[in-house]
C-alpha cells in the first residue's frame, strides 16, 4: 500500500510502506545503448513489461561496438561473455541467415509497382498480386511485367557482406540486386555486382556483396518482358547470409527437418532419408520404414503408397558374353512404394534375349561383350574390322552415336532438382537400344541430363589452313511425346567458362535434327536437360512425358574415332604421301590443292572437288580468303540503252534505326533497334549487344577479345527499354538476336534489292531470308535518313506479317542523257517519291522458291 502526506502545498511526498518485491531475471531482458563518438557503449536493462523501473540492475559500461562472438557461439549478456550454442540450436556469431522460406521470413517485405503506363492508362491495380512466393527452400519471382523488389534492411556495426544463391535462367527477367543508405540513396556497385549473371537451367549460383557499416538496404528486383506468348522463367532465391551484425544475443533452433548433434554448431544438418525431426531437435527420430518413409531433410513420415507403372522403368541391359541383351523393368531408387498390398502393380518380366545392336561407327567387337574404339589412323563402320586408310586419305574423326546398349564413355548422366534431393545418384537418362531416353527421376520437374564433352577439334589436314570459320558441328536427332509443359534445352559450356543455351523446344516435337557449328577451337560441354514440367512438384505424373534422342554426331572431335576416310591434299613430288594442309581458299581435286575460281566462296562444310566452291549471288564478290560473299555497293544497271552506275558507299559501313515506340499487353514501352550492314565486307558487320544480362563474364571477353553478349552478323535486333520506363537508371538492351548472316546477292532493276540468309535455328528450322530493297531518291540529303513506316510498327505484330524498314537517302547516279530525262520527270511525281524506300522482309523459308517469288514481287512493285 501506498500513502502520500502533503509537506507543502507546493510538494507531495509518496512513502512506500511494504517491502519493494524481489524484481526477477526474467521481468527485464539486457540491451546495449547505441554507441557513442568514442565507440563505448552501456548496457541497460529493459522491463519485459510497461511499468515501474524501481529493482532494475544499474547500467554497466558493455563491450565495445565491434565486439562479436564466434559462429556457434552467442553473447549471454548477464555476464557478456560469449557462450556456445546448445544442441539443437546454431548461430552464426555476427551473421544471420535465411534458409527457411516456408513463409517470408520478419523482417523482409515484398513491394509491386508498374512505373509505366504506357498507352492503356493507370495499371497500378495489375500488379496487386505480383510478389515473390515462398517455396519451402527457396523464394520465387514473379513471373509478369511488375517490377517486384524483395527488401530486407540490416543496421551493420562494422563492415560485412551479404551473400546469396540465385538461379536466373531467363534473359527475359530482368534481375538486378543493388543497396540503398537510409538516406535511400543507391551505394556505389559496378554492373557485374548489380546486374546478376544468368545461370543454366537448374544451376545455383553464388553473389556476394560487400556491406559498409550502418545501416544497409538490400534490394533484389525483378521486372519481365513479356513480348509475345512465352512463359518466362522466375528467378529463384535462397540462402541469404548477411555479415557484420553487432552480435548474436541468442542461438537460433534447427528449423523441422533438421538437427544440430553438438553443442557450439554453426548451422544445423539436414535429417538422413527416413528420418524426421521437430523444431529445435538434436536428433532425427527413425520412421517405421514397413509403412512410412520420409525424404531427406523431412519434418514428419509419410505413408508409403501402392506401387503403381509410374514407380518402375525398363532399361536395356548392357551385352552379355553370348552377345546378347534384353529389356527388364526395374523400381525407381530409392523405392517407397509398397508391393504387397491390394491395388499395387507389380514389375513386369523381363523380355527375351535378343542380339546386341552393332557397335557404334568407329568402334568394333572383337568376340567380346564390349565395342572398342578402332586405333588411330584406322576407320570401321561399327560392323566390319578396322581397316587403314588408303594412302591420298585421312581419317575423319569425330563422334557418331547411334546405338545405345551402353552409355559411350564420353558421355555422363545425371539428375537433380532445385528444391530437393530425391533424384541424387539417379541416371537422368537411359539406354534403349536405337535411342537414349529420358529416365523417371523422382519428381516432375527434375532436371534430367545428359552431358558429351568434347576436348577440342582438329580439323581435316588439308583444311586447316582454311579461313573458313568452321571447326566442327555437332548434330544430333530427337523427339519429344509430352503432355504437359515440357521443355528441351540444349547447352553448351565452351572451357568451362559458364553454361549458356543454344536452343530449346516445348512441348511434343516430331522426329527432327538439329546441327549447331564450333566458330572456335575450344574445350566444349554439351549438355541436353530434359524437365517434364517447371512447376514444383513431390511426385511423378507425367512420367510418360519422354523425350528421345537418336543419334548425335560431332565432327572433328579430337579424340573422336574414324568411320570413314577423307581425301587429303599430298605433297606435289610423285612420291609424296603426306597430307598437306591447303592454303585458305582452296580445294581439294586430284590429291592437289587448288583455289577456288574468283567471286566464289568455299563451302564450310567440305565438299571434295570443284563443287566445293559455290558461286557468289548476283552483284556480289569473295573476299580473298573466298570465305565468305559481300558487296561493295558498287555496280551498274543497263536497260533499254540506258545505263546507271550505282555508288552505295554513302551508307558507310553499318546503318542503325529504332522503330517503334511499341507495347506489352501490360503497357511496358520498347523499341527494337536495328543494326544493317549492307555493304558487309571484311570487317563491316553489325553488332548488337545486351547491356544487362550476364554482365559478370568479363573472362571470357578478355579470352576472345569479343564481346560477351553482342551478336555480330549482317542484320541484328535488340529489344530496348527505356530507362523512364521500368525505373532503371539507364536504357536496357536486351534480347540481341541474328535476322541475316549471310549475303546472297543484288538484284537490279530501277529499284535494287540485297538478299539475305540465316542459318537454320531452332526457332526457324527451316532458316529465314532476308530482302531488302532499296530505290534511288536524289533530293535527299548525303548522309541519308533511315525511318520507319508508320503503318507496321513491329516484325511481332499479328497484323504485320514481315518487317518494313525505310531508308531515304541520296545515292551516287552517273547518269546517261536518257536516264536524266527518266530522272527528271520522275522529280515531278511525288507519288513515287514517296515510294523511295528500303524495305526489309524478314519470312519464314519453306522452300528455295519462296525467296524467288519474293523477290519479284518486290521487282515489280509499281514506280519500280
Amino acid at each position: 500500500k501506498q500513502y502520500c502526506y502533503t509537506l507543502n502545498p507546493s510538494l507531495f511526498l509518496s512513502i512506500t510502506v511494504s517491502m519493494l518485491s524481489h524484481v526477477l531475471q526474467t521481468d527485464y531482458y539486457y540491451e546495449y545503448t547505441e554507441c557513442d563518438s568514442t565507440g563505448s557503449r552501456w548496457r541497460v536493462a529493459i522491463p519485459q513489461s510497461h511499468g515501474s523501473c524501481i529493482g532494475l540492475p544499474e547500467p554497466v559500461r558493455g563491450t565495445e561496438c565491434t565486439f562479436s562472438c564466434e559462429a556457434g557461439e552467442f553473447l549471454e549478456m548477464s555476464a557478456q561473455e560469449c557462450t556456445q550454442c546448445a544442441a539443437g540450436t546454431y548461430s552464426l556469431g555476427s551473421g544471420i541467415r535465411f534458409d527457411d522460406w516456408e513463409t517470408i521470413p520478419s523482417g523482409f517485405s515484398s513491394l509491386a509497382t508498374y512505373l509505366d503506363n504506357g498507352p492503356h492508362g493507370d495499371d497500378s491495380t495489375t500488379c496487386n498480386s505480383s510478389t515473390w512466393f515462398p517455396q519451402g527452400s527457396y523464394l520465387e519471382s514473379n513471373r509478369d511485367e511488375c517490377t517486384v523488389s524483395l527488401i530486407y534492411a540490416v543496421h551493420l556495426k562494422k563492415p560485412g557482406s551479404v551473400s546469396f544463391d540465385y538461379q536466373y535462367p531467363d534473359g527475359n527477367l530482368f534481375f538486378e540486386f543493388f543497396i540503398q543508405n537510409d538516406q535511400c540513396q543507391e551505394m556505389d556497385q559496378t554492373a557485374d555486382k548489380k546486374w546478376l549473371k544468368l545461370t543454366s537451367h537448374g544451376e545455383w549460383a553464388t553473389h556476394t556483396v560487400n556491406l559498409k557499416s550502418g545501416t544497409n538496404i538490400l534490394y533484389w528486383r525483378t521486372a519481365g518482358i513479356l513480348i509475345g506468348a512465352k512463359v518466362v522463367k522466375p528467378v529463384l532465391l535462397k540462402n541469404v547470409h548477411i555479415e557484420g551484425v553487432a552480435y548474436a544475443s541468442e542461438c537460433f533452433p534447427c528449423k523441422p527437418g533438421t538437427f544440430s548433434q553438438t553443442p557450439g554448431s554453426s548451422s544445423c544438418q539436414p535429417c538422413p532419408r527416413n528420418t524426421h525431426s521437430g523444431h529445435g531437435a538434436s536428433s532425427c527420430t527413425p520412421c517405421n520404414t514397413t509403412t512410412l518413409y520420409a525424404p531427406e531433410g523431412s519434418a514428419e513420415c509419410k505413408a508409403r503408397p501402392p506401387c503403381s507403372k509410374k514407380d518402375y522403368f525398363q532399361i536395356h541391359t548392357p551385352c552379355d558374353l553370348e552377345g546378347k541383351t534384353q529389356v527388364t523393368y526395374r523400381w525407381v531408387e530409392p523405392q517407397i512404394c509398397l508391393v504387397d498390398v491390394d491395388g499395387a502393380e507389380t514389375l513386369p518380366p523381363s523380355g527375351d534375349r535378343e542380339p546386341c545392336p552393332p557397335c557404334n561407327p568407329g568402334f568394333y567387337n572383337n568376340d567380346t561383350a564390349t565395342c572398342s574404339p578402332c586405333p588411330p589412323g584406322t576407320f570401321s563402320d561399327g560392323v566390319k574390322a578396322c581397316e587403314s586408310c588408303p594412302a591420298g586419305t585421312e581419317p575423319a574423326v569425330g563422334y557418331q552415336y547411334k546405338w545405345w546398349n551402353v552409355l559411350p564413355a564420353s558421355m555422363k548422366t545425371s539428375c537433380f532438382n532445385v528444391g530437393n534431393s530425391k533424384c541424387d545418384g539417379m541416371n537422368g537418362w537411359e539406354v534403349a537400344g536405337d535411342h537414349i531416353r529420358s529416365g523417371a527421376g523422382g519428381s516432375d520437374n527434375d532436371y534430367l541430363i545428359l552431358n558429351l564433352h568434347v576436348p577440342g577439334f582438329k580439323p581435316p589436314t588439308s583444311a586447316t589452313g582454311g579461313a573458313g570459320t568452321e571447326f566442327g558441328r555437332i548434330s544430333f536427332e530427337f523427339e519429344m511425346v509430352c503432355s504437359a509443359d515440357c521443355e528441351l534445352y540444349f547447352m553448351m559450356d565452351v572451357n568451362r567458362k559458364s553454361t549458356r543455351v543454344v536452343a530449346s523446344w516445348e512441348g511434343s516435337k516430331v522426329r527432327q535434327s538439329y546441327t549447331h557449328i564450333m566458330t572456335k577451337n575450344a574445350s566444349v560441354s554439351y549438355t541436353w536437360a530434359f524437365q517434364r514440367t517447371n512447376q514444383a512438384s513431390d511426385v511423378r505424373q507425367n512420367v510418360n512425358n519422354v523425350a528421345s534422342i537418336y543419334s548425335i554426331s560431332v565432327s572433328n572431335a579430337v579424340d573422336g574415332v574414324s568411320s570413314e576416310c577423307q581425301t587429303c591434299a599430298l605433297l606435289s613430288q610423285p612420291s609424296g604421301s603426306l597430307c598437306v594442309p591447303c592454303p585458305p581458299g582452296h580445294y581439294i581435286h586430284t590429291s592437289q590443292c587448288t583455289e577456288c575460281p574468283p567471286n566464289t566462296h568455299l563451302t564450310s562444310h567440305s565438299t571434295l572437288g570443284p563443287e566445293a566452291c559455290k558461286p557468289c549471288g548476283p552483284s556480289s564478290k569473295s573476299n580473298k580468303e573466298h570465305s565468305r560473299c559481300y558487296s561493295d555497293c558498287v555496280f551498274s544497271y543497263s536497260e533499254n540503252n540506258v545505263s546507271l552506275s550505282f555508288d552505295y558507299s554513302s551508307l558507310g559501313s553499318v546503318g542503325t534505326l529504332m522503330n517503334g515506340p511499341s507495347f506489352t499487353t501490360k503497357g511496358t514501352k520498347y523499341y527494337h533497334l536495328f543494326n544493317i550492314s549492307l555493304c558487309g565486307g571484311e570487317g563491316r558487320r553489325a553488332v548488337c549487344t545486351d547491356n544487362v544480362t550476364d554482365l559478370s563474364s568479363a573472362d571470357s571477353q578478355k579470352e576472345t577479345g569479343e564481346p560477351a553478349n553482342a551478336v555480330e552478323t549482317l542484320i541484328c535486333q535488340s529489344t530496348i527499354i527505356p530507362s523512364s520506363g521500368r525505373g532503371f537508371h539507364t536504357a536496357l538492351s536486351s534480347q540481341s538476336i541474328s535476322l541475316a548472316d549471310t549475303f546472297l546477292g543484288e538484284y537490279t532493276s530501277h529499284s535494287h534489292t540485297f538478299s539475305f540468309s540465316l542459318e537454320v535455328t531452332s526457332s526457324c528450322d527451316k532458316g529465314r531470308n532476308v530482302v531488302v530493297t532499296l530505290r534511288c531518291n536524289p533530293d535527299r540529303s548525303t548522309q541519308g535518313e533511315l525511318t520507319v513506316p508508320r503503318y507496321c510498327l513491329s516484325p511481332f505484330l499479328a497484323s504485320c506479317p514481315s518487317l518494313s524498314i525505310s531508308l531515304f537517302l541520296f545515292l551516287s547516279c552517273s547518269e546517261t542523257a536518257a536516264s536524266k530525262e527518266i530522272t527528271s520527270k520522275r522529280r515531278d511525281l511525288k507519288e513515287v517519291q514517296a515510294r523511295n524506300e528500303l524495305q526489309v522482309q524478314i519470312t519464314e523459308t519453306l522452300h528455295p522458291l519462296v525467296t524467288v517469288k519474293l523477290v519479284r514481287s518486290l521487282l515489280l512493285l509499281p514506280g519500280s
